[in-house]
């Protein structure tokens, strides 16, 4: 991988393991080292600690100091659409009239290089504002789209997982693909891009509705001859979603089935969203080694429902977690934003509105895990989120050999009372005990945004700096 060398000296705060498997002592999942040393060259870690004994080993190394900032690595984004960068927030109805209304027109300029080209830029540029540096993103069943992403994420040198949209059904005709020209441009794409640099190649049937059983069988091929390759796709958004699944694909038991009968399911699968899921799925899902990108920002937005975070959960058969912004269904690329609502999808899934108990979550144990910490929130977005993807071998903490991908936090900035807010916990240069640290990154959650995003570091350089100028267009 090229990257860039590097020491950074500063605050440090990560991960190690799971919040949610050290219930009510969860600080010891984490990781903080109050005057740090991270040692990079060629973008990746080769060495961190204290400063006092890391620096013992490099005498002569020049150290970049970053003060009065919590360092943290690089959110993960599970779930985002590329081609979506120019309608977040766009008015509609549910899922399936929103994305006839708003995202088919839209995804459909794509064919055309020099759009896609300058929404590439504009995309990569909002994502490392927000502090992301790894995502996995869906194209459009435009090959052209699926290069200009791959193109850009390399002139960046982002880790990204992506690749060209199959969909034959249920769009308008100029953005449906037949499968066998799906399974050929595939073919040429994984040849060219997958595993070259960070480019990551996932096999993407859009959603089963979107896709005929000829689809998903040439899913299931390519699968086959690269197993190597990630699975990308959406589940049980909706529940005009599902049932819609079920008229099309009457001889499986549920949603999950159409995947298992087509032989996607297991490990590197990804499946947006999982509102509907049921118990027992949820349970396949885990044995499968399979994840669910939770989006809680676009399933509030359309109106598809609430994440159920506490069963996926359920120690005795959990499910692996990333979050997703899911642009633009979700109005907001930053994953502080995800995690506010996600936070807020938590609350409401142990009361309801009306503030009896929900009877759904009457398991207690259930009801506990639905809560998001700021340990279990910012595992989600940095490890947890690696782990979901098959990507804790590469990133996700400041493990030595791992890449060098990182994000600043002024923990301060955003609206006007967060610094107000902050020094309830801390006043002067900033934290000096892990749980300082987690309360002061549960205030970023919970009342800020991309604006606490300082600087944002990819394989050891720096590819993004906060100013106070507006952006231009």
């Amino acid at each position: 991988m090229a990257g860039a060398s590097c020491a950074i000296r500063g605050t440090f705060f990560d991960f190690i393991d799971d919040p949610w498997k050290h219930i009510g002592h969860e600080q010891d999942a984490a990781r903080f080292i109050h005057d740090g040393l991270l040692v990079v060259k060629d973008g990746v870690i080769v060495d961190f600690g204290t400063f006092a004994d890391v620096s013992l080993h490099y005498p002569n190394l020049p150290v970049t100091r970053l003060p009065n900032r919590l360092i943290l690595p690089g959110f993960i984004d599970g779930h985002i659409h590329f081609p979506q960068v120019r309608v977040p927030g766009a008015y509609g109805n549910q899922l399936l009239d929103w994305l006839q209304t708003w995202i088919f027109p839209e995804e459909l300029k794509y064919s055309d290089r020099d759009y896609a080209r300058t929404s590439a830029r504009y995309f990569f540029d909002a994502l490392l504002s927000g502090g992301t540096t790894t995502c996995l993103a869906f194209t459009t069943s435009s090959p052209v789209s699926t290069e200009e992403f791959f193109d850009e994420a390399a002139r960046r040198n982002v880790r990204v997982i992506a690749g060209l949209t199959g969909i034959d059904r249920f769009a308008p005709d100029d953005l449906l693909i037949t499968p066998d020209e799906f399974y050929s441009e595939s073919q040429r794409l994984i040849e060219r891009y997958h595993r070259k640099g960070r480019n990551l190649y996932a096999i993407t049937p859009r959603f089963a509705v979107g896709c005929s059983g000829e689809m998903m069988d040439r899913c299931r091929q390519l699968k086959l001859e690269h197993n190597d390759c990630w699975i990308n796709t959406h589940i049980s958004e909706n529940p005009s979603e599902i049932r819609t699944a079920h008229y099309h694909f009457p001889g499986c038991d549920d949603y999950t089935h159409v995947h298992e009968k087509h032989g996607l399911l297991g490990p590197k699968f990804t499946a947006g969203h999982g509102v509907w899921l049921s118990n027992d799925e949820l349970r396949r899902f885990s044995k499968a080694g399979a994840a669910i990108a939770f989006c809680p920002l676009s399933n509030l937005f359309l109106g598809s429902g609430l994440f159920r975070l506490g069963r996926a959960t359920d120690p005795d058969n959990p499910v692996r977690i990333t979050l997703g912004s899911d642009m633009g269904g979700g109005n907001a690329f930053s994953l502080v934003r995800v995690l506010e609502e996600a936070y807020k999808v938590g609350m409401c899934n142990n009361t309801m509105l009306d503030g009896s108990v929900n009877p759904r979550d009457k398991d207690l144990a259930e009801a506990e895990r639905n809560k998001l910490s700021p340990y279990r929130a910012f595992y989600l977005a940095t490890l947890g989120g690696a782990h979901a993807l098959y990507l804790d071998d590469m990133l996700g903490n400041f493990d030595k050999g791992k890449e060098a991908d990182f994000i600043v936090v002024d923990w301060n900035a955003g609206q006007h009372a967060m610094r107000w807010r902050q020094s309830l916990i801390v006043e002067g240069a900033g934290p000096e005990t892990i749980e300082q640290a987690a309360q002061l990154m549960f205030g970023v959650m919970t009342i800020g945004d991309d604006r606490n995003i300082d600087e944002t570091w990819v394989a050891g350089k720096r590819s993004y700096k906060k100013t106070v100028e507006a952006p231009q267009f």
